[in-house]
């Protein structure tokens, strides 16, 4: 079975909001501190799943990510380009901005469910379709790039309740200032 997997650039404490500080938060903007290069390429290590799997976007990720993405050429913005991409929105009528999205068809968990049966998915940022694949037990990996700021405020990864979840880390790595952790379910 292939794996629903949660990217995430994240803080000491927790923050996911605004890495790049397009969302004008005050505290925005913390992962590019460091510089392009700490959130250049694959610093996620997807590999691989770039060419086979399909990934997750909510509305508000995908707008600034077709952005971003839609109008570079180097190795790693092909592969962003070119992997099918699923944008869960109530509001967006059209994604053809950014080759290869589609509105996700259905109910968010039976299509993820359906998905995870034959490809890996990735979820890039999107908090809220993240609390909700947490809630219905559907994420498998966590991979976390934890960047050395602690923000004290903004949305965080863990912040809706629920059910503990237990985790086992499979792989920590240094790159740069930041730290990718990467935790498999029990």
């Amino acid at each position: 079975m292939s794996q629903v997997i949660v990217i995430e650039f994240i803080t000491l404490d927790g923050v996911i909001e605004d890495p790049d500080g397009s969302d004008g938060s005050p505290w925005g903007g913390w992962a590019f501190r460091y510089g392009p290069e700490a959130v250049a390429g694959d610093k996620f290590e997807l590999g691989e799943v770039l060419d086979t799997g399909v990934m997750l976007l909510g509305r508000v990720t995908w707008q600034l990510f077709s952005r971003i993405w839609s109008a570079r050429q180097d190795e790693f913005s092909q592969k962003m380009n070119a992997i099918p991409k699923l944008v869960a929105s109530r509001s967006l009528d059209d994604v053809e901005k950014w080759s290869n999205s589609t509105l996700l068809p259905g109910d968010l968990l039976d299509e993820v469910s359906k998905r995870r049966q034959s490809q890996d998915v990735v979820v890039a940022g999107s908090a809220s379709i993240v609390d909700a694949l947490r809630a219905a037990d559907l994420v498998d990996q966590y991979r976390l790039l934890v960047f050395p700021t602690v923000l004290g405020q903004g949305r965080r990864l863990f912040d809706q309740p629920g059910r503990p979840v237990g985790l086992n880390l499979a792989g920590a790595e240094r790159t740069g200032q930041a730290v990718r952790l990467v935790y498999n379910r029990d």
